[in-house]
């Protein structure tokens, strides 16, 4: 018999190092300020991670429940009560999950089946076409309108089709910081009247809304709400990414079937810091203070370039800003990061690593949830280009 030779059929032959991974060991490597991969520079509040390490020092150091703590799912079941008035049973229709990304791979692996359709609205989240593709289904691409980052109704409906199982939508949007409207929603829920599409809703910049607009939750819309399954992220609401503590909602008969998977990925989730964030959900002053702080930072960094040659796009949310530099280079947006990266000393991310065919339109993606020092040095580099 043949010695193993070590070929192995690649379920993902395309994917590689993710571009935020490969960007922050550039930044690193050339000691470069890391505007590039998202994530804040602060640290959780003093009082959650007091909460945390009390738990620990408590015993609380075991499994928590497949489905999560239930005085945290309560909470949880409270909060989009009062932000949404919607309504979910807490134990058959919320589940904490190891960050948002796991309840994604969770939700598209249960429901998503041999040669199932899903679109995907780009740029995109990475993870969102790996896991289609791993479930056997068929990533549907559609381009969002450029440069507004909006949806083309007309152009829309005519990427659905019989073989359409699902439509991921992220809202608020990462890279472009748009945001969809009342509007939006009620087009997309007059579109799948009648049909059995599922929303998986990408919601985890839901509290990084600025200028005092509102967040549009699927939740609001009683027929989207019925066939949505909505997840969220701690580790953008309470600085703590490092945790990787997100929950999904959705009507029982879908979590049914996506809690048979989560309990064979990852069964449960961190039990003391489950139990931290079910009191400290209470806070709903800190939600208040981390709009308005993120709001000044999205400020300060634009205001920071007014007189760059960048042309900085609309920015109506998250911690993103997208910015044009066709007055500065001719490149191609990844070979222009990388040159900004160890010339420059300043990191940011190509935007087209956000779409399956690499569409360039020479736009960069900063992420300004760091100091306003460190916003400050990299503006001031950022001019003199």
């Amino acid at each position: 018999m043949p010695n193993f030779n070590g070929y192995i059929n690649s379920k993902l032959p395309e994917v590689g190092t993710s571009i935020f991974s490969k960007m922050s060991a550039l930044a690193n490597d050339y000691n470069a300020i890391n505007l590039s991969q998202g994530f804040p520079q602060d640290n959780p509040p003093k009082e959650l991670i007091n909460m945390v390490h009390q738990n620990m020092q408590q015993g609380y150091n075991q499994y928590a429940p497949m489905k999560g703590n239930a005085a945290l799912r309560t909470n949880l079941a409270a909060k989009v009560k009062q932000l949404y008035n919607a309504e979910y049973n807490t134990d058959t229709e919320i589940t904490i999950t190891a960050g948002g990304t796991q309840a994604i791979s969770a939700t598209i692996t249960a429901l998503i089946n041999i040669d199932d359709e899903v679109i995907i609205l780009q740029p995109a989240y990475d993870c969102y076409a790996p896991s289609v593709k791993l479930a056997g289904g068929m990533p549907v691409y559609f381009n969002l309108s450029y440069p507004n980052f909006s949806i083309d109704w007309d152009l829309f409906k005519k990427a659905i089709n019989p073989k359409t199982k699902m439509i991921i939508i992220n809202n608020p949007h990462n890279p472009s910081g748009t945001i969809l409207k009342k509007e939006d929603l009620e087009k997309l829920t007059h579109l799948l009247d009648g049909t059995d599409i599922l929303v998986l809703a990408d919601e985890v910049y839901e509290h990084l809304v600025f200028d005092e607009a509102n967040h549009q939750s699927v939740m609001l819309f009683d027929d989207l709400k019925k066939r949505s399954i909505v997840i969220y992220s701690f580790g953008k609401t309470y600085n703590c990414t490092g945790w990787k503590i997100g929950y999904c909602f959705a009507p029982h008969q879908l979590m049914k079937e996506i809690r048979k998977v989560h309990q064979y990925q990852v069964f449960s989730v961190n039990n003391p810091i489950q139990m931290a964030l079910a009191v400290f959900l209470e806070n709903t002053t800190y939600l208040k203070k981390l709009t308005t702080t993120l709001q000044q930072k999205r400020d300060l960094f634009r205001a920071g370039l007014a007189h760059s040659k960048f042309e900085l796009l609309k920015c109506e949310s998250t911690y993103f800003q997208l910015a044009k530099y066709k007055e500065i280079s001719n490149k191609g947006d990844m070979e222009f990061c990388k040159e900004l990266t160890t010339k420059h000393k300043v990191a940011a991310i190509p935007v087209s690593a956000f779409y399956n065919d690499k569409t360039d339109y020479k736009l960069i993606r900063f992420c300004f949830a760091k100091s306003n020092d460190i916003l400050k040095q990299a503006t001031d580099i950022l001019c003199k280009i």
